[in-house]
């Protein structure tokens, strides 16, 4: 009788049991006791990457620097360098490598970080790391130190390629897959802070996707571990020892680590490596559109609901757009079955996929989805391609009149700011034109104005305050009640509420 009273009660604790594993997430690793063993084995492959320019300086006048790219290791020089060639300096006048129009010339050296991927001596850096350098040094982690040739640099992911002669195989990295890195995980970041020789620090993913303004493809992976100058162009480590990422940019206000490092996510950083390791220089796939975002005020005009994808904004004569009957003004919804989500996102997976490759992209059209397919391209040279590279800037909305307001508005866009001097970090709708003999010119509104919220929410475009004021309405409220942003501050205005004309609000003339 006991038995057949538990026998219920044990079933359900073994089908609680199975059930446990497919309702828990997946277990994070727990931090190591100690990294040493997995820096210890890692050290070997990372080295110290060395560059030098020879710089001419102008005789009788402060020498004339050469422009390096933002956070370049060179800039740590750059006052030693301005301070011997000042005119009564150390660097003085006359003398061997000297002529009358010319100064002395003056040798600046860089240092960096780098790491070997092939045995043979193929090593990776970033490219302002090297950028501009006359001669590469590599030195290992025993001291060991080789010249390096240039094989390929990549100006747009600042990614390098190097080569030495070793007299014997190197200790070679691997490559791991950045994607499946998680906020939270374990990193090990590897590099020569300030030239003081193999250093290793520990942190964890902060974020991953941050785009910091500095390419076209920006998808860093954001880390706490402590990155400084130098550390540019070593590897973070995956608790697997593999190669998640490259160490490329610091956010900090002193130039030292405040927690905040980029690194180039590998999945990213490979395809390049072997596309410079092969050809020389990168060789991206190229759609010839230029895009820009999505705003509700588009994707409500086109009635594409949700605001999704990117909107063509000019398509290149010939490219493959243009043959595969992309139109201006089509909005891109998906590119080869990878939804477009944000505006940096298509230029990085047209990048991404191989020349020559047919792939279906989806667009909005004509109010419904159309696919059609097209075969991707070599990205053009330089000049033409950094034009069509740069998102197009939207064009200005126009005013829409706020029906039973007696004021019109617009949305806050380039042409706006500069029209009424607003801040760039300015939020709302700007009033752009208010009757004389409205309410709200009684209540003090006038062009320039700011509406920050209507009733005490906030409003990004016109559609939204007229759907509060609508709102409003038909909560048979008198008086409409506004945050404006003026020339004097922010202010509380209510607005009294007259009937709505018919037919709704519509866009201003002219």
């Amino acid at each position: 009788m006991t038995d057949a009273l538990f026998r219920p009660l044990r079933a359900a604790v073994l089908a609680a049991l199975f059930l446990i594993p497919a309702v828990l997430p997946a277990a994070a690793r727990e931090a190591p006791a100690s990294f040493a063993d997995l820096a210890a084995d890692l050290l070997p492959g990372v080295v110290n990457v060395s560059s030098s320019q020879n710089v001419q300086a102008r005789a009788g006048n402060m020498p004339e620097m050469p422009v390096f790219p933002p956070g370049s290791p060179f800039e740590q020089f750059f006052h030693d360098f301005m301070e011997k060639n000042r005119p009564g300096g150390g660097g003085g006048h006359g003398g061997e490598g000297q002529d009358e129009d010319q100064g002395p010339v003056r040798k600046m050296q860089s240092l960096g970080s780098g790491f070997v991927i092939d045995s043979s001596g193929i090593v990776v850096t970033n490219n302002h790391v090297i950028d501009g350098a006359d001669e590469i040094t590599v030195t290992l982690q025993d001291g060991t130190s080789m010249k390096a040739k240039l094989i390929g640099r990549d100006d747009r992911t600042d990614i390098a390629v190097l080569q030495v002669k070793p007299e014997k195989p190197l200790h070679a990295l691997v490559f791991g897959d950045s994607s499946k890195m998680r906020v939270g995980d374990w990193v090990l970041a590897i590099g020569n802070p300030f030239g003081l020789g193999g250093t290793v620090t520990a942190g964890i993913v902060s974020a991953r996707g941050r785009d910091i303004r500095q390419g076209p493809y920006d998808d860093f992976i954001q880390t706490d571990a402590p990155i400084n100058r130098g550390n540019s162009g070593g590897p973070l480590f995956n608790m697997d020892g593999e190669v998640i990422g490259i160490n490329t940019a610091i956010y900090s206000p002193s130039g030292g680590s405040i927690g905040i490092g980029f690194a180039i996510p590998s999945n990213m950083a490979k395809n390049v490596v072997a596309q410079l390791t092969k050809y020389g220089k990168p060789r991206r796939g190229w759609l010839g559109v230029r895009i820009q975002q999505v705003t509700p005020d588009i994707a409500e005009s086109v009635g594409l609901k949700p605001p999704s994808g990117v909107m063509v904004a000019g398509v290149t004569e010939g490219g493959p757009a243009d043959k595969a009957q992309i139109h201006n003004g089509d909005i891109i919804l998906k590119f080869n079955n990878q939804p477009v989500k944000e505006l940096h996102n298509l230029p990085r997976m047209v990048a991404e996929t191989a020349i020559g490759a047919e792939v279906p992209i989806v667009i909005w059209r004509d109010g419904k989805e159309q696919t059609v397919t097209a075969e991707i391209a070599e990205m053009p040279d330089d000049e033409k391609s950094a034009a069509l590279a740069t998102p197009a800037p939207p064009p200005a909305a126009p005013p829409v009149a706020i029906s039973g307001l007696g004021l019109k508005v617009a949305p806050i866009g380039p042409e706006m700011r500069e029209k009424f001097q607003l801040n760039a970090d300015q939020k709302g709708v700007v009033i752009t034109d208010v009757n004389s003999d409205s309410a709200a010119a009684e209540r003090g509104l006038r062009p320039g104005d700011v509406i920050v919220q209507v009733q005490q929410e906030e409003v990004n475009n016109p559609a939204d305050v007229e759907a509060r004021v609508n709102r409003a309405r038909k909560q048979n409220r008198k008086m409409v009640l506004m945050l404006i942003q003026g020339q004097d501050g922010l202010r509380w205005v209510p607005v009294p509420l007259s009937a709505a004309s018919p037919g709704g609000h519509k866009p201003a003339p002219g």
